[in-house]
C-alpha cells in the first residue's frame, strides 16, 4: 500500500515537472520560442505564429512585443528566401491573441497578418 501510494506521489511531481519545464519549440527563423506557418496567396503569404515564453512575473507586453517582432522578421526571412521583397506591413492588421497559464507560467501569443509580395 505504501509502495503504491510513494509511486503515485512520484509520478505526480514528475507530470508538474513536466509541465512547468519550458520547452524550446525551434524551427522559426527569428526566436526559439516560437513556431510558424506560412499560406501561400496570390499576391504574397499569409503568415501565423504561435510564440510561447515562460515568464516568472507576467509582463504580457513583454511577450506581445517580442510575438510581433518574430512575426515580422519572420515574414521579411521567408520573402528573402525567395529572393522578393514585401510591402511595409502594417501594424494595425496583425491580429493577436494573447493568453497565459498560471499554473505552468507560460505566456502564449498567437499573432497573424498577411504580407504582399512587393512590385
Amino acid at each position: 500500500m505504501k509502495a503504491a501510494a510513494a509511486a503515485s506521489v512520484i509520478l505526480a511531481v514528475a507530470a508538474l515537472t513536466g509541465c512547468a519545464t519550458p520547452s524550446p519549440k525551434g524551427g522559426g527563423a527569428a526566436d526559439r520560442d516560437a513556431l510558424y506557418k506560412v499560406e501561400s496567396r496570390p499576391d504574397g503569404f499569409l503568415i501565423s505564429t504561435t510564440y510561447s515564453r515562460y515568464q516568472f512575473i507576467p509582463e504580457s507586453a513583454a511577450v506581445q512585443a517580442a510575438c510581433k517582432q518574430a512575426l515580422m522578421a519572420t515574414a521579411h526571412d521567408y520573402a528573402e528566401s525567395f529572393e522578393r521583397k514585401i510591402e511595409p506591413i502594417n501594424e494595425q492588421r496583425i491580429r493577436i491573441s494573447m493568453g497565459r497559464n498560471g499554473f505552468t507560467g507560460m505566456t502564449n501569443c498567437e499573432a497573424s497578418v498577411p504580407a504582399v509580395w512587393a512590385k
